[in-house]
């Protein structure tokens, strides 16, 4: 059978509760075009380790608590075997393949410590199935659990900024709290969660609106925000593009708002002047359906054939323009803006996050450049972006 090549870090002590009580190891095999992920006893590592030691790996180094163990395997296949103290390093395992490149590496990590913890049962999370009434997180939802702990970290990334904008130092009270809109909410996890954070651990005073297309999501979750006490979480059935609220959002949230919902949201939120902006967009078709009726995009002499020939290609390239145009369009717009991976691509392949800041002092030049940015790609595919049509005229 042919031997699957691996590199970079292949092993890890894996964070899930079901899984740490056994021991158990979360390993990746990588071969040029696939990706393979196989939970593995420490059992199993041991065997992996002496199998492939001087056979696939030129070099392998294994730390547990009070040794290091290095294999060294020459080109005659001759192995030596050194050992000495671990002098306080962490436990671990490490390969190189036969060319010595380092492939291989499994530890023993620290669990990571989440805002929300596991063991502390949280009435929302335990109401929407996350976890059980004893706080221990569903095995089925822990990337859930992961995905709502890494949003919160953003929000307080940017908690600071925002007050600043908003409030000055006086920060934010009862009579003037933090608002904030979260369109395309859905079953309203991560717009529980912000309310949580904000109120029940950060005690900062908070007004959310959570706004969504389908009725009965939305009744579900204006009775759960009713049960649970949060005065100041509200739900509203209705469209991004229609929406208007009486008071503006100092932070607009969306996440995976599908296709232009998200440009109707981001549009919203440089109208009403919004402190910061975290979006996660999803399902951008809009260019990629216009690059169709781009026929010269597609012949031998165009700079994007290549791009153009596969249908997955054409569909991940025509999302990321999508974003980078929306980026460039919020700095035309006096935002500090930047991409950043939302969580692991192998929890969720939207993993890309816009996060925008209002600036204090516009810098033309910056905006002059993001503009002309924005003009060269579109142009250049000959196609248009609603975000960019949308403030065209503001601009």
């Amino acid at each position: 059978m042919q031997k699957k090549r691996l590199f970079q870090q292949a092993l890890r002590r894996t964070a899930d509760s079901a899984l740490k009580r056994t021991g158990t190891y979360e390993a990746e095999f990588f071969t040029e075009k696939q990706v393979f992920q196989k939970h593995m006893t420490s059992s199993e590592v041991e065997a992996f380790l002496k199998q492939h030691a001087g056979v696939t790996f030129k070099n392998v180094t294994e730390r547990t608590d009070t040794e290091e163990i290095t294999i060294l395997t020459n080109r005659h296949g001759q192995t030596t075997t050194l050992k000495k103290n671990a002098s306080g390093k962490t436990s671990g395992n490490e390969m190189a393949d036969n060319q010595g490149q380092h492939l291989f590496t499994a530890s023993s990590k620290k669990t990571k410590k989440y805002i929300m913890e596991e063991g502390t049962p949280v009435p929302f999370l335990v109401k929407l199935g996350v976890m059980t009434k004893e706080g221990k997180v569903v095995s089925q939802k822990y990337d859930k659990f992961r995905q709502i702990n890494r949003f919160l970290e953003y929000i307080a990334d940017i908690l600071d900024d925002v007050q600043r904008l908003c409030t000055g130092t006086r920060g934010f009270t009862k009579e003037r709290p933090l608002h904030i809109a979260d369109f395309g909410c859905g079953k309203s996890y991560l717009t529980f969660a912000v309310y949580y954070f904000l109120n029940d651990i950060k005690h900062v005073p908070v007004d959310i609106t959570g706004l969504d297309l389908k009725t009965d999501v939305i009744a579900d979750c204006q009775s759960l925000a009713e049960e649970l006490g949060c005065s100041g979480l509200h739900f509203y059935v209705g469209d991004i593009a229609q929406f208007n609220h009486q008071t503006a959002p100092d932070i607009i949230i969306t996440l995976h708002a599908c296709d232009t919902a998200t440009d109707y949201a981001l549009h919203y939120a440089v109208e009403k002047g919004a402190a910061a902006i975290l979006s996660v967009p999803c399902c951008q078709h809009e260019i990629n359906l216009s690059l169709d009726a781009e026929k010269e995009l597609f012949s031998a002499d165009s700079p994007f054939s290549s791009l153009m020939r596969y249908g997955i290609i054409k569909e991940r390239f025509s999302a990321l323009v999508t974003d980078a145009v929306r980026a460039d369009v919020l700095e035309q717009n006096g935002y500090s803006v930047q991409i950043l991976e939302f969580i692991d691509i192998s929890h969720t392949p939207k993993n890309l996050l816009i996060r925008a800041i209002k600036r204090q002092t516009v810098y033309k030049k910056a905006a002059e450049n993001a503009q002309r940015r924005t003009a060269a790609i579109l142009s250049s595919l000959n196609v248009g972006q609603t975000l960019s049509t949308l403030l065209s005229e503001k601009l």
